[in-house]
């Protein structure tokens, strides 16, 4: 089964387009290396009630800010740490994390390893 790196972060809006330029350079990279998917999505339907607690609450979400959910696939654990060890040592993400500060607080990020145990 394959399996998932997950990430959740909250992200001001105005920053919305910057992330995504950065977010498209960073999936380009992981899909080289090897990583099977790569996905950016962004908080549409955020405050469902009945349904728990939701992402804005749980983030402390302040006004401006929207929530992006993010995953990495990859065939296994094994190829995660691979990819991500490429990744790590490819300067075009050097480079990236060089420039301006980041667009949102990685303090707040969420982030994960996962794996898959139901595909269907």
């Amino acid at each position: 089964m394959a399996y998932v790196d997950g990430f959740v972060l909250p992200l001001p809006k105005k920053n919305v387009a910057v992330y995504r330029r950065m977010a498209r350079q960073a999936g380009k990279v992981w899909r080289e290396h090897g990583a099977l998917q790569f996905r950016e999505c962004m908080g549409d339907d955020l405050n469902v009630k009945g349904m728990g607690a939701t992402f804005p609450r749980k983030l402390r979400v302040k006004r401006g800010e929207t929530v992006f959910f993010s995953f990495i696939v990859f065939k296994s654990r094994a190829h995660r740490d691979r990819v991500n060890a490429r990744v790590m040592n490819d300067p075009r993400i050097g480079k990236m994390m060089e420039g301006a500060p980041m667009p949102f607080d990685v303090k707040r990020m969420l982030y994960g390893g996962f794996k898959v145990v139901v595909e269907a």
